[in-house]
């Protein structure tokens, strides 16, 4: 019996599919709407034979992953940061693209990304929401900010445009009618959205608790509860990073660099990774060298020798690098190792 691999390029509202058989043969191309109904009829005459199907990592993988594996067949999702197509091609399309997945996954050179868990997916996006809802209330912090800087010329902290049973801000802008009312709707924006905040962390600490293997984050200097939740989720099973580099660099901790003859030749994509990760062990960094004395101290060395964008980077990087040790080994954190 014949083998066959297909590959899938996803797109927002449409994908192309692409079926090879084990010697290169092209078997079917067609391109189709995003029905879970229509791609499942168009791909059960070619069910029994089929051996694997490669779908693209693209923004809306999720749908056409769980669709296809809920009904049995077996599903590989590409990296496409680690795809390379030969550049000297004049023409490339949809189609091409789509045989070319499975012409990876056919010969074994297939770079696969992972596939999250279909049943934790939900809870790690509600963290992520946490996580965008923060940074608007940042956005209207500092805006407001800079409102009451101009007309004012007093500085007023974050923590104080949070605090909801005492209003800092009306007194400062009630004497003119235009600063009050944009005072008045920023605080209203600001106090909606920290207790969507609120109310998002009690779901996630009332439905998640931290496995064994991840207790030990609790223990890193600047990493509390939500964010040693968002790293077990974002991270997932450790073991699928061999070394604390590659960790590191999924986290985009390393930074990138392309040498030849001991010259530099330009830079990769420093976007690759996991982006929340980055966010929680710059987090981390950020209240480790506010409350912690060794991390503190690692941090102003740093920073007297070099900038302090890269002191900051330095601190998460081997947060990050204490992450990795901790979830591996299931062992607490020793300061004496990290700032020896």
């Amino acid at each position: 019996m014949r083998q066959l691999y297909t590959g899938i390029d996803l797109h927002s509202n449409n994908s192309h599919i692409g079926i090879i058989d084990q010697e290169d043969k092209r078997i079917f191309h067609k391109r189709l709407p995003n029905q879970e109904d229509v791609v499942l009829a168009e791909l059960e005459p070619y069910r029994k034979e089929m051996v694997s199907i490669t779908i693209e990592s693209t923004f809306n993988w999720y749908w056409i992953v769980d669709c296809l594996t809920d009904v049995g067949y077996s599903v590989h999702l590409a990296n496409p940061a680690a795809m390379q197509q030969y550049k000297g091609l004049k023409f490339l399309d949809d189609k091409h693209d789509a045989f070319w997945l499975a012409h990876m996954d056919r010969l074994g050179i297939l770079p696969q990304g992972y596939i999250y868990p279909k049943e934790v997916r939900p809870i790690r996006d509600l963290l992520r929401k946490r996580g965008h809802l923060v940074k608007l209330r940042t956005s209207l912090i500092h805006s407001l900010q800079g409102i009451i800087s101009r007309n004012c010329g007093y500085s007023l902290s974050g923590q104080k445009m949070k605090q909801i049973k005492t209003n800092h801000i009306t007194p400062l802008l009630a004497d003119n009618e235009d600063l009050a009312l944009c005072g008045e709707v920023s605080k209203q924006s600001i106090d909606y959205l920290s207790s969507q905040i609120v109310k998002i962390e009690k779901t996630c600490q009332d439905r998640l608790k931290l496995n064994p293997q991840y207790t030990g984050l609790l223990t890193i200097p600047g990493i509390g509860k939500i964010l040693a939740l968002t790293i077990m989720l974002e991270t997932g099973p450790i073991e699928r990073f061999k070394k604390v580099g590659e960790y590191s660099s999924y986290c985009r901790k390393v930074p990138t660099k392309w040498l030849s003859n001991n010259k530099q030749k330009g830079k990769g994509n420093s976007k690759n990774g996991n982006k929340y990760l980055s966010w929680a062990f710059a987090e981390a960094a950020e209240f480790a060298r506010r409350y912690d004395d060794k991390a503190k101290a690692f941090f102003n060395r740093k920073s007297a020798k070099t900038k302090t964008t890269v002191a900051y980077a330095a601190l998460s990087h081997k947060l990050a690098r204490a992450a990795f040790y901790i979830m591996r080994d299931n062992v607490e954190f020793d300061s004496n190792k990290l700032f020896a």
